[in-house]
């Protein structure tokens, strides 16, 4: 319960605010996030696509690009 308040907080703090952020940068600080609550398996993705699997944690050159978390 913890680590899925913790994603909202996450989506929260990470999408509007910082929208205009470099993705990579993004995608490593929303990392270090996820493995300080305790996830050891997950991958994140950046893509500019339709997200059909996985969920949206993040959004990065200037709302072009969404960061996807996907656990396992």
């Amino acid at each position: 319960m913890k680590i899925l308040s913790g994603l909202a907080l996450l989506m929260l703090v990470s999408s509007p605010a910082m929208a205009g952020k470099d993705c990579n940068e993004l995608k490593s600080e929303i990392e270090a996030k996820i493995k300080a609550n305790g996830v050891k398996s997950f991958t994140l993705e950046i893509t500019s696509g339709d997200v059909k699997d996985g969920k949206v944690v993040g959004s990065c050159d200037g709302g072009a690009k969404k960061i996807v978390y996907k656990r396992g």
